[in-house]
């Protein structure tokens, strides 16, 4: 679900995003030199406009959620990006480089090519793989007055949204109110905060000091829920469905959009 290099943790998705675009800049810089025309800057370009697409797509998609807090549409530290904007966006900007410049085509056409066949062969690969493993982890939580129960036994019939978080972690802090404040919005859904290797005098404290009020507050004392679904950051939001298979995840920061997004996946079609 994520990799930790050094101090930063990246869902897959991501360093597989960003992999894909350095060996595009990678095969661009040499077929430049090879054919003398500069290809990285259009290359860096066709990225760009990607993002830009695949944000715009998002936001329009949920723009409701963004009307009260228009500069969250520029805060792209929730991740909201639309993966098929994105791709439009970069077939038609590509498309438009190749035809304005001409001397760049065949080199700009293989290396954006090579990044994208590098994206689609990976995320494909490992979406297949995260299909045979969506079933709910044998994992148990302990409350903080000590009581052990099993993740699965919370919310049976229900689904269900995991949250994996830490009173040091600064995303975690600011994603809370929208979480809280979801659990009084859906209550056909049960959300679950699984703190990670704290004590339970630290969590009380953390509570009382941002007046937060969650249901389901429960201890991964030994991070094993963590571990289980292969979590190397924090936060990280899980949604399960009603039968308890994993439909989506989330590492970062949520906001009310991309909160929503996950929630579309999970409820049912008359919700």
């Amino acid at each position: 679900m994520s990799v930790s290099i050094g101090p930063v943790s990246l869902s897959i998705g991501h360093l597989l995003l960003v992999i894909a675009f350095g060996l595009a800049l990678l095969v661009g810089g040499v077929l430049g030199r090879k054919y003398r025309v500069p290809v990285a800057g259009s290359v860096a370009d066709i990225f760009v406009v990607a993002m830009l697409s695949a944000r715009i797509g998002f936001v329009i998609s949920y723009f409701e959620h963004y009307q009260n807090d228009l500069l969250g549409i520029i805060d792209i530290r929730d991740g909201g990006f639309d993966v098929l904007w994105g791709v439009i966006g970069a077939i038609i900007f590509t498309g438009f480089l190749m035809w304005r410049r001409r001397a760049q085509r065949k080199p700009l056409a293989t290396a954006a090519l090579t990044g994208a066949l590098f994206w689609a062969g990976t995320a494909g690969t490992i979406t297949l793989i995260e299909q045979q493993a969506r079933s709910m982890p044998d994992v148990a939580l302990r409350s903080l007055n000590g009581e052990v129960i099993n993740l699965s036994r919370l919310a049976p019939g229900q689904p269900l949204v995991v949250n994996l978080w830490a009173t040091w972690c600064p995303p975690c802090i600011r994603e809370m109110p929208v979480l809280e404040e979801a659990q009084h919005i859906y209550p056909d859904i049960a959300f679950v905060f699984a703190n990670q290797r704290e004590q339970p005098e630290t969590i009380r404290s953390f509570l009382e000091e941002n007046r937060l009020n969650l249901n389901n507050l429960y201890r991964d004392d030994q991070a094993q829920l963590a571990r289980a679904v292969g979590s190397n950051g924090l936060p990280t939001t899980l949604f399960y469905n009603a039968q308890g298979e994993l439909i989506d995840s989330h590492m970062g920061e949520l906001s009310r959009a991309t909160l929503a997004r996950g929630l579309e996946k999970i409820r049912g079609p008359d919700q």
